[in-house]
């Protein structure tokens, strides 16, 4: 593994790169990292840039070059990204690329959300298949976040196989491509292939009057062009949502693969004593088992400041044990809740859920958080707020049976009370409750599921296999050494 000696190199260094080997006739591969082996195959990702939708794609990408020891992979990222990345550890099998800040920096930290989505799918086209000529070794394949479109038209026109890496669950795609935009009210809805009976105040994202519109445009834009791409990921596990599969499969006309969580699978090792050296960890090693609620509303969109509080005041008032992960207010925070607990900044999420000493999650649902919550076996409080999260609240504690709601109305202005709250999170916090002992006993039969799907032999471990053989069947040359 490496952190900041990685090697990488930016879209200009490349071009100088070009322009020598053309100069000396020199035989050197222009491909972002060096390899010892003599056949490979070469993986480009264009992952889009923002947290949710990068992490996933890079486990992903540590994925395939840990089945496989002859694919590299490229991951194309812009200069803000790269100075993220860069320090994290990674396999030797992967590299960055970087392009030019196309999305104006006033935009990047998310202070405008339409901006941005303007400027990533206006302006990052023409630098990302720019990168695409400076490859001595063509791409085998291009792996793509769906929500960028074009990246399927900049394939077909270099002639290079495309699969379509979409970061939410099958369900959800499912639901969107029947596209029931004109639906309003909280009347039941059954005739969805795939899906069992919901309405669409479970989708509220669906509703063109909201702030949302123009990321819902965005989605269906990126849905129009999967049938042009020749493979589509999801980062789900097929026996979660094995009916939205068989469904959309049947209508498909390319291959789709069901590759498994996508998350880092090594936190989900026993191994005895991490390397961590968090005080947090140190602090749920303390604490008795199954005995913390632990709470996240997401990294961008979160709950109004009224409702914090009302959380914050319950917490206080319930003594449960807890750890609340509340992004630019852990410190305002820790003063109501009272010394039952930590409020931090920032945590590493899998692996405080793989700790013995979590009992729920209180959760605003996102795709990322909902995979490893289940597959740590962590029953649910959902507490959604936008685009998927209330059909994933939805799933969660109808399908799956997994969890409650903290309010049964997802729309944005309900406000639900200290007092809602405390009732809920102390019965939920009992492990001799009868009201969650079957949502435990399913969350741990859960989580053998997903990580059975994973393992030998298992769903997603097929479909990993397949697709990574697919790869290698795209590669039609070789490494070349100078």
């Amino acid at each position: 593994m490496q952190n900041s000696s990685i090697l990488f190199w930016s879209l200009e260094e490349k071009r100088e790169k070009k322009k020598e080997k053309k100069l000396l006739n020199h035989s050197s591969p222009i491909i972002s990292m060096e390899a010892s082996s003599t056949s490979f195959s070469h993986v480009v990702a264009m992952p889009y840039p923002s947290r949710g939708h990068m992490n996933p794609m890079m486990n992903l990408c540590k994925l395939l070059v840990s089945n496989n020891n002859s694919i590299l992979v490229t991951v194309v990222v812009t200069e803000e990204w790269l100075s993220i990345l860069s320090s994290e550890p990674k396999p030797d099998n992967i590299s960055f690329l970087s392009i030019s800040n196309v999305v104006p920096s006033e935009l990047i930290r998310g202070r405008d959300q339409l901006g941005f989505i303007e400027a990533v799918m206006t302006k990052m086209e023409e630098p990302f298949e720019e990168v695409l000529y400076l490859f001595d070794h063509p791409p085998s394949i291009i792996v793509y976040d769906t929500f960028l479109y074009w990246v399927v038209g900049v394939g077909n026109r270099k002639n290079i196989p495309v699969a379509s890496f979409w970061t939410m669950s099958a369900s959800v795609f499912s639901v969107l491509s029947n596209q029931h935009l004109s639906e309003k009210g909280d009347e039941g809805v059954n005739y969805i292939p795939g899906i069992s009976s919901t309405s669409i105040a479970e989708f509220h994202l669906l509703d063109d009057s909201n702030k949302n519109k123009q990321v819902v445009q965005m989605l269906l834009k990126g849905l129009e062009w999967i049938h042009k791409a020749q493979y589509l990921l999801f980062t789900s596990i097929y026996e979660l949502e094995s009916q939205a599969i068989d469904t959309l499969k049947s209508k498909s006309s390319i291959s789709i693969y069901t590759i498994g969580h996508t998350i880092p699978s090594i936190s989900l090792k026993n191994d005895p004593k991490p390397n961590t050296n968090n005080s947090y960890i140190e602090w749920l090693d303390s604490q008795p088992i199954g005995s913390v609620l632990y709470i996240s509303q997401g990294s961008v969109f979160s709950a109004s400041s009224e409702q914090i509080d009302e959380i914050a005041n319950a917490l206080c008032e319930s003594n449960i044990r807890f750890l609340w992960i509340a992004r630019n207010e852990a410190s305002r925070l820790n003063q109501i809740c009272g010394n039952m607990g930590l409020v931090l900044e920032w945590c590493d999420q899998l692996r405080v859920l793989s700790h013995s000493s979590i009992g729920g999650f209180w959760s605003h649902c996102g795709w990322n958080s909902t995979k490893e919550s289940v597959i740590s076996g962590v029953p649910f409080l959902t507490f959604p707020i936008v685009f998927d999260q209330p059909f994933n609240s939805k799933m969660i504690v109808e399908d799956w049976k997994v969890g409650l709601r903290v309010k049964e109305n997802v729309k944005e202005n309900v406000l639900v009370k200290k007092s809602e709250i405390i009732k809920l999170v102390c019965e939920f916090m009992d492990l001799d409750s009868e009201l969650t002992k079957g949502i435990r006993e399913r969350s741990r039969k859960l989580k053998k599921v997903c990580c059975d799907a994973i393992g030998d032999g298992g769903s997603a471990a097929i479909d990993l296999k397949a697709f990574i053989g697919d790869i290698i069947m795209h590669s039609s040359s070789k490494f070349t050494h100078a």
